[in-house]
């Protein structure tokens, strides 16, 4: 596909805002609910230290930037405190620390790629990026296998709570996949594709879907399996009553014994 700039630019800055207001559904969800259960705190977390690599690796390369670090980290710091059981200090801290730690670590590494011209380390980067995001995902949402486990409800609850997906914005996954596919497409208009930003953006998008799926199938089905549940209690509780009522009452007869 020949090269287009103005096509690029375009695509790349609607995929660029979409993965910047990306994780706003998520953090209003939680601030509203005062609960961040079901929310992997791993996988916000390792989203957002993903954006260090990421986001060194297309200024250096002068791709469009995905600014999703610092609101990703916020969800983390919401995952601290409602779910973790923290101090509002202490997630405040950490937020603060992580966000001024990241600035300064990535404007160092940038002044360095673009000094050294590093292409093979600059492409670890890009992979690295990748591969941090899919774990996240992935590790966020591995616990359902153990959902069915008896311990699994003092386990820590993730993305997936008893097969189904729970405490995380579908709205989030949408936006997530449509910057990653707004973001696919501004490559194709580039002067050469960019194969690991590609990598990057597609594993965002299909591993999101796969949640979403996940979602539109397993949550009806869930919501069976407790009304048949709350059914079933319904009626056995009807029954006890019942049995309780036809029960035949007995008296007690005091009979006056003669000396």
């Amino acid at each position: 596909m020949p090269d287009n700039h103005v096509a690029e630019n375009v695509l790349g800055t609607i995929g660029t805002i979409l993965w910047t207001i990306q994780v706003i559904p998520q953090v209003i969800k939680s601030y509203r609910e005062k609960s961040t259960e079901g929310l992997s705190a791993w996988l916000m977390f390792l989203w957002a230290f993903s954006g260090l690599f990421l986001g060194v690796y297309v200024v250096v390369k002068d791709i469009n930037i995905p600014l999703f670090t610092a609101l990703a980290a916020l969800s983390w710091a919401q995952c601290l405190y409602y779910g973790g059981k923290k101090t509002k200090l202490f997630a405040a801290l950490s937020y603060l620390t992580f966000m001024s730690l990241f600035g300064g670590i990535q404007t160092g590494l940038v002044f360095a790629f673009k000094a050294t011209r590093n292409e093979r380390a600059l492409q670890a980067f890009g992979i690295l990026s990748a591969v941090i995001i899919s774990v996240g995902l992935i590790f966020g949402s591995a616990k359902k296998f153990l959902a069915s486990s008896p311990r699994s409800s003092d386990q820590k609850r993730w993305i997936l709570v008893d097969a189904v997906p729970v405490g995380i914005s579908m709205l989030f996954m949408a936006v997530d996949m449509g910057g990653g596919l707004f973001s696919v497409l501004s490559l194709a208009f580039k002067p050469k594709f960019d194969g690991v930003a590609a990598a990057t953006y597609l594993a965002v998008i299909i591993l999101d879907g796969v949640i979403v799926v996940a979602a539109l199938i397993l949550n009806p089905r869930a919501k069976k399996r407790r009304d048949r549940q709350v059914s079933g209690t319904e009626t056995l509780d009807s029954v006890v009553r019942g049995s309780k009522e036809k029960e035949p009452q007995t008296t007690t007869t005091h009979v006056p014994v003669e000396p």
